[in-house]
This record gives structure tokens, sequence and C-alpha cells, in this order.
């Protein structure tokens, strides 16, 4: 079954293009509010649905990789979001959904809504439920400090970030902006200052104005294995295909849909 499909009303071709990979517009002229503010805006959706396929890679040394693929929809403006795993079997038809500050997950085998935090792993991968919704850095954290740094061939500026308040998935992180707004790369903290995790975003989707991550890469900073002598990182990869801003239904961002979406 397509889950996009049974969820989206068709309003034509979009096309996507690869994001620019160098200067669209300066933005070391304005603040880093104003620029954490322009992030913000470039990963959140407030006047469109989304849509798209997420392929999950899951890495654990001396376990191997696990592969999970769910159907993704946001409704931002709302501040809700639809997940159905389709991949694996074991998993099909267990949902996530969100609606303002609660969520809820769903499970098929006993038919029971249990809610659950947004700070929780997803299906167990280096993943956060917070890491499938939009962006709201800049009303959830306080800047502490600012400085320009290269990352690859990219200039980025490197803001230190303390959340206001204590829902936060992380308390403390730092967060790389392209001069083109994009995140490329951020690693969140314990209150402590203990490094949790990094994530990596290369190349992003572009769909008109909008873009859209094509990858997304989670290196877990204390959970690994030893192999043959070295600490091998977990990991995890999403990989975001068949996005798309077309209208959702209504009926999707529901209780009911995740019940009979399998049926």
């Amino acid at each position: 079954m397509n889950f996009l499909r049974c969820g989206i009303r068709s309003l034509g071709r979009v096309a996507v293009f690869p994001a620019l990979m160098f200067l669209v517009y300066p933005l070391w002229g304005i603040s880093d509010m104003e620029l954490l503010r322009q992030a913000d805006s470039l990963a959140s959706y407030m006047d469109t649905d989304f849509s798209a396929e997420y392929t999950i890679i899951q890495e654990k040394p001396g376990q191997g990789r696990t592969r999970t693929v769910a159907g993704v929809f946001r409704r931002d403006a709302r501040e809700t979001y639809v997940i159905v795993i389709m991949e694996p079997l074991i998993s099909k038809g267990q949902g996530y959904l969100k609606q303002g500050k609660t969520l809820w997950f769903y499970d098929p085998e006993s038919k029971r809504f249990n809610s659950t935090s947004s700070q929780e792993r997803f299906q167990n991968t280096n993943a956060r439920n917070s890491d499938f919704t939009r962006s709201t850095l800049a009303h959830d954290y306080r800047i502490v400090s600012g400085e320009s740094a290269v990352l690859g061939r990219l200039s980025c500026r490197v803001l230190s970030l303390e959340a206001i308040g204590s829902g936060m998935t992380y308390p403390k992180m730092k967060i790389w902006i392209s001069e083109d707004g994009l995140v490329r790369k951020t690693e969140d903290y314990s209150l402590s200052g203990q490094l949790l995790r990094t994530s990596a975003i290369a190349d992003y989707y572009r769909i008109g104005n909008r873009y859209i991550p094509k990858q997304i890469l989670f290196v877990d900073a204390l959970r690994g294995a030893m192999i043959n002598g070295t600490f091998i990182n977990e990991r995890t990869q999403i990989n975001i295909n068949k996005p798309s801003f077309r209208k959702v239904a209504d009926s999707v961002f529901s209780k009911t849909f995740l019940e009979t979406v399998n049926h």
C-alpha cells in the first residue's frame, strides 16, 4: 500500500532540484538570533503540508544493520505529524501521532495508543521523536555565543545554545549554519556538557523556495562497541525520499487513520 498516496491529494507535479552549494544570499550582516530564526524557517513549512518516505538505517557495531521505512506526514502550522511504519514486517502498522505537545504511539497488535515523549528514541535508533517535527530552536534556546568556522568547503556560523526550559530533548547544542541559512551540523550535549550525539546534513533537495534534507546522519557519542580494540559508535542514517508539499487529507492527522491504514 502506498501510504504517501493515501494521504495526499494530487495538486500536480512538483519539480525537485539539488540544493545550491554556493552562496544564495549573504547572512553574516544579520544578528545570530535572526540567523537562527532563518534556519528555523527553512526547516519548517508553516504555509503547507509536507510528506515523504523516510528510510532509516541503524548500524550497531557487532550487530549489523536494521532498516525501517516510514511514511511521514507533517502539518507544521498545527504542530502535528503522523508517522506510519511500513517496514520491517514485524513493525508494520506501528505509528506515531503528534498533536501539539502530546505524542501518541500506536501498536496494531494491542490496538492501543500509549503516550510517549518527543525525547524518546525513534524505533530504538539514534534518532529521536523530536527529529521529525518542525524546527523551533529560536523559541526554545538562548544563544550563548557565536563564531565563524569552516565546515568542509562551507563557511558557517557556529552557535552555542542553551535550552530556555526543561522540556527540550537536549539541554545544550552547537549548530553549524552555512551562508545559505541551512543547518549543516549539530552537536547535542547534556546539561553537564557531555557530548551525546552529532548530526550532519550534507545536502538538501530544493522544491521551489523550500529545502528538505536528502540525508541526515546521527552518530551516538556514547553508544557503540569495541571492535578490534577500537570503539565504533552507533549511527543512524535517514534517507528522505519522495518529498512533497501537496495537501494532506485532514483525516490523516488522527488516531482513526493509524487504526485503519493497514486494513
